[in-house]
């Protein structure tokens, strides 16, 4: 797994062809490619719907930090690690800011 941090100025985004849902609180996801499922869980939907717009690593922090019962830099480091697990499944896309 990787521990790289995504920087102030990348752009996180959904990558194109995933049908998501929501079912019992939590966000399922299916590739229209190739198959496949995800389950991203209820923190991992929320985010999902996040990058549903290009966002910052720094805006989807704040936004869950409000949200939920979290510290800031334990917040931001989570979540890189998640979308960095997302990148690597190509679900979401990094863009220059």
């Amino acid at each position: 797994m990787s521990t790289l941090s995504f920087s102030e100025q990348e752009i996180i985004v959904q990558s194109q062809g995933f049908l998501a849902s929501d079912m019992n609180g939590e966000k399922v996801m299916l590739s229209i490619d190739n198959g496949k499922y995800y389950n991203l869980g209820a923190v991992g939907g929320r985010i999902w719907e996040l990058v549903a717009v290009p966002s910052t690593i720094e805006t989807i922090v704040t936004h869950l930090v409000a949200e939920y019962e979290i510290g800031f830099e334990e917040c931001r480091q989570q979540v890189s690690v998640f979308l960095q697990q997302l990148l690597g499944e190509g679900l979401v896309q990094v863009q220059a800011g």
